[in-house]
């Protein structure tokens, strides 16, 4: 019987190969995800480690944050981008999850990323989530919230308005297309709390300011920020 399970279990790996979200060689049967060597190879950035690190320093006199990384660097070209891509655009949320237990695995060595209360992940619009069928964030933070085992409050912040793609603007035209984009529902079950906000890739860091002032603005008592890369 276990001949059999063995030689079924093989097939299925011949006709439906698990490859690795990074460069896309086969999985070793104890790897998930992500190859070994992906993993040790992926550029991170240690800013967990350092409360003056560029992404805090990014959004300094922007909001009010008690501390604010991202885990690795993005460039184009790299194996970040590809596990992005596959994250964002191939429907991978195992690639979100894991990434988001990783990330949990930093924060939980830093001293800027005790007691929090909730994490909120960076909304969707209704309408892209539809299309897309779920919302990357979402996927990060839960992988985050197994690590910490804190709970992920998914439908508080809400993305009121769809915005056209910000890659090629400047800080203060995102800043500008951002106002009055996200909004707080039930914000007395945040008050006094401490949020991590989650998102994928932290560019200018127009949407997280967005959404970091919205739940400010709701009475929450200190906001801390984490994403899976920043992009230099």
């Amino acid at each position: 019987m276990q001949l059999l399970q063995r030689l079924a279990t093989d097939m299925v790996g011949l006709l439906f190969p698990n490859l690795c979200n990074g460069c896309g060689l086969t999985l070793y049967p104890t790897e998930k995800v992500i190859c070994t060597h992906c993993l040790y190879d992926l550029p991170y950035t240690d800013f967990h480690l350092h409360s003056d690190n560029r992404v805090a320093k990014q959004l300094w006199a922007r909001l009010p944050f008690e501390a604010a990384m991202a885990m690795l660097y993005f460039k184009k070209g790299t194996k970040v981008q590809q596990l992005i891509h596959n994250l964002k655009y191939n429907g991978k949320t195992e690639v979100g999850h894991h990434l988001g237990n990783l990330l949990g695995e930093k924060l939980v060595l830093s001293v800027n990323y005790k007691a929090i209360d909730y994490i909120i992940p960076v909304p969707l619009h209704p309408k892209k989530e539809r299309t897309r069928g779920y919302n990357q964030s979402v996927c990060i933070a839960d992988g985050i919230a197994e690590v910490l085992a804190v709970p992920v409050h998914k439908t508080l912040l809400v993305r009121k308005k769809i915005t056209e793609t910000q890659t090629r603007k400047s800080r203060f035209i995102r800043y500008e297309n951002m106002l009055s984009v996200f909004e707080l529902l039930e914000p007395e079950q945040l008050i006094n709390k401490h949020v991590l906000l989650v998102d994928d890739v932290i560019t200018t860091g127009a949407t997280l300011e967005a959404c970091g002032n919205s739940l400010i603005a709701g009475g929450i008592k200190k906001l801390s920020i984490a994403g899976i890369a920043f992009a230099q």
